[in-house]
């Protein structure tokens, strides 16, 4: 009953949100106004909407891939952007600017998953050598991580005069979303939806190696499933709109404390609640300082950070 009146709850706040995204912004738009004026209709069109769902999308499916990437970790408190792989995607980015700046968009995709992926193997090695006795050493070693391999792709930057291009890519901001420039994540979304089907296979993962392999589970292959999912998703965001940081850490801890571990029936939620937060923080930034924007991802920094250590310091809930 708690899941069902959750996810309404979510589902008419996305909706209401989603309205009111349309009509936010520095050219004031009145829904009678698009009916009667091309110019009006033009701009909801090849702005207001495609930004709407760049933010929906890119929330909902950061808030799935950070579940599953805590599934494989065995850890809730890390996420693919603050533990390397968006970081290790906008290397490749990088990578692919400097040395081949002509290259198609599938390159560059396809170059910043690898990237991505290879970053969250790294980390997956360095999570194995902590000693499970100390669950918070993996939260701490993945900001490290993250941030010694973020400080490499800005040195870097720095070095080719490319600081500007590193900003906007490790800074998730929505201002730049138009018709044409966002479809990218559509392929996101459809890689965050097919991890549903082998959500009860990532849940088994969640308790170790040997339980799964005595459970009967191809532990090898779903876990490179898993990381190629995070990867791909991480990369796609990164390309399009950059760096979203804490929505696939804060989001899954809520669902997961409000309505259980029960994967199957929690990933629409968490994608759900994801989509919610990142919708109703770029609004937020459209509003604070009107007629200027602050980042998305900078609005989240801010928000995250507080919800990360209240997450830190107040116990699970246990049922009664």
């Amino acid at each position: 009953m708690q899941r069902h009146s959750t996810a309404l709850f979510l589902a008419v706040g996305i909706l209401v949100l989603a309205a009111i995204s349309v009509f936010v912004g520095v050219i004031s738009l009145r829904p009678e106004t698009v009916f009667h004026d091309r110019d009006a209709l033009g701009l909801v069109l090849d702005s207001r909407l495609p930004r709407t769902f760049a933010t929906l999308i890119a929330g909902a499916a950061l808030a799935v891939c950070g579940m599953i990437m805590q599934m494989l970790v065995r850890n809730r408190f890390v996420e693919p952007m603050t533990a390397g792989t968006g970081q290790g995607a906008a290397l490749g980015i990088l990578v692919v600017t400097l040395f081949l700046p002509g290259a198609s968009i599938f390159v560059k995709m396809s170059l910043a998953t690898a990237t991505a992926l290879v970053s969250s193997l790294g980390f997956l090695l360095i999570v194995r050598r902590l000693p499970p006795s100390q669950p918070l050493l993996v939260p701490l070693v993945a900001i490290l991580y993250g941030g010694i391999i973020g400080a490499g792709v800005t040195f870097v930057a720095y070095q080719a005069d490319m600081l500007q291009f590193i900003d906007t890519w490790l800074n998730g901001d929505f201002s730049g979303v138009m018709r044409g420039r966002y479809e990218l994540l559509w392929i996101a979304a459809v890689v965050a939806a097919l991890t549903y089907l082998i959500a009860d296979q990532f849940a088994i993962v969640g308790l170790g190696r040997e339980a799964s392999v005595n459970l009967g589970l191809n532990y090898d292959q779903v876990m490179i499933l898993g990381l190629l999912a995070v990867s791909v998703v991480s990369a796609l965001t990164v390309i399009t709109v950059g760096a979203i940081p804490f929505v696939g850490l804060i989001v899954p801890n809520i669902i997961s404390r409000r309505c259980g571990d029960n994967l199957r029936a929690t990933l629409p939620l968490t994608a759900l609640c994801g989509a919610m937060l990142v919708l109703s923080s770029d609004i937020v930034g459209r509003i604070v300082r009107y007629p200027f924007e602050i980042p998305v991802g900078t609005i989240l920094g801010v928000l995250g950070a507080g919800v990360f250590l209240w997450l830190l310091y107040s116990g699970p809930k246990h049922a009664r």
